[in-house]
């Protein structure tokens, strides 16, 4: 049974990189997030799909304590549309090969006949391909959190930017406090760095939107707290050239939407 295997719960070792400047603070002891990214098979019936991934989670994520937090995001505006990303959240780096014991016990009780479990999980993985991709990140204090309460799909945007690892660079903090924190138009806001992955530069925020529209929005009201914030030109630069310092300026603009029965 391949399904969930991939959740990067093989990982060994951390490799957390020391704290730039702009993230040097008394954090919350941070959550481990777990990114696969995988490719749906396109010729499969999107249906049929969804209900094989809610019997997964009925069965399994949503029984296993372990796991904190869950998303399935799909495809919205990437270079990809096959893309799915299955985010897991999870309290402490220990627990992601812990929930994978849990998940493998939940799985035998789901499925409790081998021939059954052996179909459901064969059918499982013609609607992917054989190629995926495993990141962990760790949370970054200032999150923006909320509970959603529509049972339509969200809009999450995900800028992935590089941080310059020069241990320059601050204003992180005070940014989402004066500005992030009140862009009404932002449900939800989750900053994350990296810990496991194939870029220690990877600094990932992720962005709650109820609509494409409201994102639009955001952007406007932002510019705008902005100018609130910093009325006096000289000091918008000044803080934001300290702020750019702790990144390259090369970052990556990501959509995508959520599975609201599948969100845990």
């Amino acid at each position: 049974m391949k399904k969930k295997d991939n959740s990067a719960v093989r990982l060994l070792i951390l490799t957390f990189m020391l704290s730039i400047g702009m993230l040097a603070q008394e954090d919350p002891k941070p959550v481990f997030i777990t990114v696969t990214t995988l490719h749906r098979n396109l010729d499969t019936d999107r249906k049929d799909w969804k209900q094989t991934e809610q019997e997964y989670f009925d069965k399994v994520t949503s029984k296993n304590d372990l796991i904190i937090g869950s998303e399935i995001l799909n495809h919205y505006f990437t270079e990809n549309s096959s893309e799915v990303l299955l985010v897991s959240v999870f309290k402490t780096w220990e627990d992601i090969e812990k929930a994978n014991d849990v998940s493998n016990e939940l799985i035998k009780k789901g499925w409790p006949d081998e021939n059954s479990r052996k179909a459901f999980f064969d059918k499982y993985n013609t609607y992917y391909g054989p190629m995926h991709s495993d990141e962990i990140y760790s949370s970054v204090n200032g999150t923006k959190e909320f509970k959603p309460v529509s049972k339509e799909p969200m809009v999450v945007y995900i800028r992935k930017s590089q941080m310059s690892l020069n241990g320059q660079g601050k204003g992180l903090k005070e940014f989402n406090e004066k500005i992030t924190m009140n862009n009404p138009y932002i449900k939800g806001y989750y900053p994350n760095r990296h810990a496991w992955g194939s870029d220690s530069r990877d600094f990932l925020e992720a962005f709650y939107y109820n609509s494409l529209s409201d994102l639009e929005k955001s952007s406007d009201k932002q510019t705008e707290l902005i100018k609130t914030t910093w009325p006096k030109e000289e000091d918008r630069k000044a803080f934001f050239d300290g702020l750019n310092k702790a990144f390259t300026g090369i970052h990556g603009d990501f959509i995508y939407h959520n599975e609201p029965s599948l969100s845990k």
